[in-house]
């Protein structure tokens, strides 16, 4: 019997019991706050509690329920224990289509569209061909170098940014703190898709801002911990960004008060963006408890240092 621990401070996880006691009826499957939790073997995790692996002797494997770690190692003494991800191949269609329809949220001036609507006001704005409407993609990894392969088909001018050099085919690639300048300034609507490290926490902030073009846009489907949400306002307010679309907050749910609600030109969404299946977590959550039981290799294990 392996006791499984499903942890999470802001999301109720329970509906992931059945699905993996139904894929393996050996799983002893515990819901926080319950203190069985406590001495599990695995723990499976969104958001979970602060500190808690510490209190966990037992543990032996950590497991995401997404794509993303960075809330399971925040703050956390992972103890040099496995940290695991989930991969769903549909998670990058997903992305692309929330992207497609933020970029043309702008390209095709939706945004003023919706707002000449609230007024009343009948205005045809005058429509850009894709080719004159530069799109910016940070990140060109696993999902963000899929997106930004694709734009291109649709006619886009698609620039992209990541820290090492590479090659994809229809777009230009620029590469290094030394390049990030030059990108932003290709920019009419900058897609944020880079992990959460020390080193991107906070890069939507005034500066980066600043190296936009006057009336650029910005897409956050990256981390909530990318932007620096006051900076955003900021720009919004004064001009010079035309409008931002923001799926993921440093705290989520987003308070009620929080003033990017009623920030003019921001788009909330409620991570809504990609997600792989429930059924998807399970089967992978549950290979991966498999090969720990008989000393195999895990899948999709992160190097914690780097964060994904």
């Amino acid at each position: 019997m392996t006791r499984v621990a499903l942890l999470s401070r802001s999301a109720n996880l329970a509906y992931f019991q059945p699905l993996l006691q139904a894929r393996d009826d050996g799983l002893d499957v515990a819901v926080w706050p319950d203190p069985a939790c406590l001495q599990a073997e695995v723990a499976v995790c969104w958001n979970p509690p602060a500190g808690v692996y510490a209190d966990m002797p037992r543990l032996r494997l950590i497991h995401s329920i997404a794509a993303g770690v960075d809330n399971l190692l925040a703050g956390q003494d992972t103890r040099g224990l496995p940290v695991c991800r989930v991969v769903d191949p549909q998670l990058a269609q997903g992305m692309l289509q929330y992207v497609m329809w933020s970029v043309l949220h702008f390209h095709r001036k939706l945004d003023q569209a919706l707002a000449n609507q609230a007024r009343a006001h009948w205005q045809r704005g005058v429509q850009v061909a894709a080719g004159d409407f530069r799109v910016g993609v940070m990140g060109l990894g696993e999902l963000g170098g899929a997106i930004a392969a694709f734009l291109p088909s649709l006619g886009y001018d698609v620039h992209g940014w990541s820290r090492s050099p590479r090659e994809i085919a229809g777009i230009t690639v620029h590469a290094g703190q030394a390049a990030f300048d030059g990108f932003l300034a290709h920019c009419d609507v900058l897609i944020c898709l880079l992990p959460l490290t020390d080193a991107t926490r906070g890069i939507l902030n005034a500066r980066t801002f600043a190296a936009l073009p006057q009336g650029a846009a910005v897409v956050n489907c990256g981390r909530g911990e990318h932007l620096v949400p006051a900076d955003l306002i900021a720009a919004l307010q004064s001009g010079h960004l035309r409008g931002a679309v923001l799926d993921v907050f440093a705290h989520e749910p987003l308070p009620p008060d929080d003033p990017l609600w009623r920030t003019p030109g921001v788009v909330v969404t409620p991570h809504m963006a990609t997600m792989p299946t429930a059924a998807t977590v399970a089967e992978q959550v549950v290979a991966n408890i498999h090969r720990l039981r008989h000393g195999a290799t895990l899948a999709n294990t992160v190097d914690t240092s780097r964060g994904y």
